[in-house]
């Protein structure tokens, strides 16, 4: 099996990926959610990850909420989980991170801590931006979890206008003071959105300039489940992922996808099991895959398999490299 380790890769058997000014050696990431507080990061590049998503983090340690709080629905090939943020906080994730780098393309996803109201909800994701900012290459804005209470309120356009500007405003001065280039912003949006919400996210998206976007969160969603309607509701709230949230986060995919002309890239997540599930998310119009449940399911090798079946399915498709593909079921 050819290795897509980061290091073993002069140039990448993709072409060079560039997305939003960073370089990535495979298209396959691993979602925010499973290494919360960057301890492992290092450890989970060496699977073959081309890119490693840390947190959510929040500004202060939180333990999320109540257990139980994460379930299978084997059937379903699915996830339930209320985690609600648990985290170590966002000065001891840099820590994490700072002593064990992952070696590949670091993202730091951050969200609004439990105990800030809504209308406090800007100072405190700009007092995580500030602490993480120097050890991501970049970073996630998170208004789309469903287990902290009021959060998908921020992806109301007048919120999320208000909270992407101020972050940029932040980043400016940053990067001024710090003399770097800036860091690339993605905003992580729900699957439940409507056509005419969606439009407006992405209408705020671009006059923030922000870099991408990450499509999508897990859903709220119980339909066309497997498994049996009692047993799945006696487990009660949380944010399901897996391969139901598959059909959904493709059609979203497509939706920005002909909004923005391609000119958004976009991260596409939920349901990627396998490389004909990353296959559907990139020709719909995602530039990178992610995924979170499959590893789950799958496996270490998750990423590696991945990864050598999309060379396959681009020398069968008769594409010279990945970029020619995005999109082109949507074009």
């Amino acid at each position: 099996m050819r290795n897509l380790v980061a290091s073993r890769y002069k140039i990448s058997p993709f072409g060079k990926l560039k997305r939003f000014g960073l370089e990535f050696d495979n298209p396959v990431g691993l979602a925010a959610g499973f290494d919360k507080n960057g301890r492992a990061a290092h450890a989970l590049a060496s699977l073959g990850f081309g890119f490693v998503e840390a947190g959510t983090v929040t500004n202060e340690a939180q333990a999320g909420n109540e257990k139980p709080r994460l379930f299978r629905l084997r059937r379903d090939q699915a996830l339930i989980n209320r985690l609600g943020f648990n985290n170590c906080g966002a000065k001891e994730l840099v820590a994490n991170v700072s002593r064990h780098h992952p070696g590949c393309v670091l993202g730091v996803n951050i969200g609004k801590s439990r105990s800030v109201a809504i209308a406090d909800a800007i100072p405190d994701y700009l007092a995580t931006f500030e602490t993480i900012y120097d050890v991501a290459d970049y970073i996630a804005i998170n208004v789309s979890s469903p287990n902290t209470p009021n959060l998908r309120e921020l992806q109301r356009q007048d919120l999320l206008s208000e909270l992407l500007r101020t972050l940029q405003e932040r980043h400016r001065t940053l990067a001024l003071t710090k003399s770097v280039e800036r860091k690339p912003l993605l905003v992580k949006i729900a699957p439940d959105l409507s056509e005419d919400e969606l439009h407006a996210i992405i209408e705020v998206a671009s006059a923030a300039e922000v870099a991408g976007i990450i499509a999508t969160n897990t859903t709220v969603s119980r339909d066309g489940l497997l498994t049996d309607f009692n047993q799945v509701k006696a487990l009660g709230e949380g944010g399901l992922s897996g391969a139901p949230l598959r059909k959904r986060s493709n059609e979203v995919i497509a939706s920005i996808y002909r909004a923005t002309k391609g000119k958004l890239p976009i991260i596409g997540v939920g349901g990627v099991f396998t490389a004909d599930d990353a296959w559907e998310k990139i020709i719909s119009g995602a530039s990178l895959v992610q995924l979170y449940t499959g590893f789950i399911y799958e496996g270490p090798s998750v990423a590696r398999n991945i990864n050598e079946g999309l060379l396959e399915i681009l020398q069968r498709e008769g594409f010279g490299q990945l970029d020619d593909a995005v999109g082109c079921a949507v074009k």
